[in-house]
């Protein structure tokens, strides 16, 4: 099973192994279980703890099977990797059993051919339909009805009730839904923030005075949800991606990061994604803003001001706008 939050073990396993069960009566009996828990079907069986382990097993002499019966094909195999198990276990002298070929796979037979690659291709299709109708449900959850999607909170923010959850089902259940609003200790020092780069001043002199001042850090205010971090003093990053996050206008955000795989680049490194890309933004404010929008939009991309040696400091029309070239090649 490819979650552990949202599905029971033994019940999943066990109508898995009631489908095996069904599959080799009259033929056998069942010597040893391989079940995954947590893995998603596009890991390589190499990748996957029980699935390696069977792999391993298969290659020893006294294995005490001599074939493997696979309860539901789409929770084992993902497009081709059938194909790939099954010549490791060729090899091995192990023959594979499925429910849709009543019995053992024959390679050469045309009908089981066509059967493999349908069901390959029906495990592909099950994955990426899935993973469609999440991302646009979140989507429109976002922007057409300002929903909080769930993870930490941002700096600064804490999160409260918001009624009941609109569908019936999950209302029933007790499900809330909640959003963002101001935490009384934390919001200041984002509003100060947002009001010292408006001025002109250094990302690096902000997260220097938040250290002076002893102003906890967002992984030492919240360590239930921070466990994976350790610092407990403010780096520049961390301002940055304060100053940078919309969600402090008062509107809701979803995949502001977007997926690493997909992640734009440019010859600076990974670049934030775009609306076309896949951001989502609330088409209307849903929670206590911290920055006013055009403070917001103001402080995107501005350069500290360095002051020269008389005092002042000199702005460049260009700016931002020109980058040296050097030839490649060189």
């Amino acid at each position: 099973m490819s979650t552990t939050g949202f599905q029971v073990r033994d019940t999943s396993l066990g109508w898995q192994r009631e489908v095996a069960e069904e599959t080799i009566r009259g033929h056998g009996v069942i010597a040893a279980e391989y079940f995954d828990e947590g893995c998603s079907r596009p890991l390589p069986w190499r990748e996957r703890p029980a699935a390696a382990m069977l792999l391993a097993d298969a290659d020893r002499l006294d294995r005490g099977f001599d074939a493997i019966v696979v309860g539901e094909y789409e929770r084992a195999f993902y497009g081709d990797q059938f194909a790939a198990v099954m010549a490791m276990l060729s090899k091995r002298g192990v023959q594979m059993w499925l429910p849709e070929t009543r019995g053992p796979v024959d390679v050469d037979s045309p009908v089981h051919q066509a059967i493999m690659m349908l069901l390959g291709s029906q495990s592909r299709r099950e994955v990426l339909r899935a993973r469609h109708r999440v991302m646009a449900t979140m989507h429109t959850q976002s922007c057409v009805q300002g929903r909080f999607l769930g993870g930490r909170p941002p700096y600064g923010y804490r999160l409260a009730d918001a009624g009941p959850h609109p569908n019936p089902a999950h209302a029933r259940w007790g499900r809330r839904l909640h959003r963002l609003e101001p935490e009384p200790a934390t919001a200041p020092w984002v509003r100060w923030m947002f009001e010292q780069r408006a001025t002109g001043r250094s990302v690096a002199g902000i997260a220097r005075e938040l250290n002076e001042r002893g102003v906890p850090c967002p992984s030492s205010v919240d360590r239930d949800r921070n466990r994976h971090r350790t610092g407990h003093e403010w780096i520049v990053r961390t301002v940055v991606g304060i100053l940078e996050n919309r969600r402090y206008t008062g509107r809701q955000v979803w995949n502001r990061h977007g997926a690493r795989t997909n992640a734009p680049t440019d010859h600076r490194g990974p670049t934030r994604p775009t609306a076309a890309q896949g951001l989502a933004e609330s088409s209307k404010v849903t929670h206590s803003p911290l920055v006013d929008e055009a403070t917001f939009l103001a402080i995107q991309g501005m350069r500290a001001a360095r002051p020269t040696n008389q005092g002042r400091t000199r702005t460049y029309t260009l700016a931002g706008l020109v980058e040296c070239w050097r030839d490649p090649v060189d």
